[in-house]
């Protein structure tokens, strides 16, 4: 029932937090600066973006919410602090990509997101198996997520003048 308790607290927060960071500024095809660029063939569809992270946020959610569980677990701490570090840069990575139109930077945030992200699985796996299971899509969706951002890199050298950037912010 313990970790139950966790998972309501858990998954609304992650996908809640995921949503704001999503909402804060136009992304998809409501960002005409995004529209505007040449993207890569194996770019999904618009809808399959939200039904992702809403996927993996519920999943990233449950993990930690199975790590929060485990108290008195060696390496607990440093699991939800790597937890912790990665969300929070995961949260940057749309304002910085369809709001400052940062695409390189955004792409040295993705390869940060997913170097933590891949630590914090390993720190799971240590404590729960079941947790670092929960994590492995995370990690392949930020690997793809990752050769998307690096191709319209390079489709797109101008991307950060291709259109100017809003001033205002769409939060919710």
């Amino acid at each position: 029932m313990a970790f139950l308790r966790w998972a309501v607290v858990t998954v609304p927060l992650v996908l809640l937090l995921g949503f704001a960071s999503g909402r804060s500024v136009p992304a998809g095809s409501d960002n005409l600066w995004y529209v505007a660029l040449t993207k890569p063939p194996l770019t999904p569809p618009g809808w399959v973006f939200p039904v992702a992270w809403t996927t993996l946020y519920i999943l990233m959610g449950l993990a930690l919410a199975m790590i929060l569980h485990a108290r008195g677990a060696k390496g607990r701490g440093v699991a939800i602090g790597l937890f912790v570090a990665q969300f929070a840069l995961n949260l940057s990575w749309t304002p910085l990509f369809f709001g400052a139109h940062r695409v390189a930077l955004a792409l040295i945030v993705l390869l940060a997101i997913l170097a933590l992200a891949i630590a914090t699985t390993v720190a799971f796996a240590r404590i729960r198996r079941g947790a670092a299971w929960l994590m492995l899509p995370y990690l392949v969706w930020l690997s793809f997520a990752g050769v998307l951002n690096w191709r319209i890199g390079q489709l797109n050298p101008d991307a950060e003048s291709l259109v100017p950037r809003t001033q205002t912010s769409q939060m919710l």
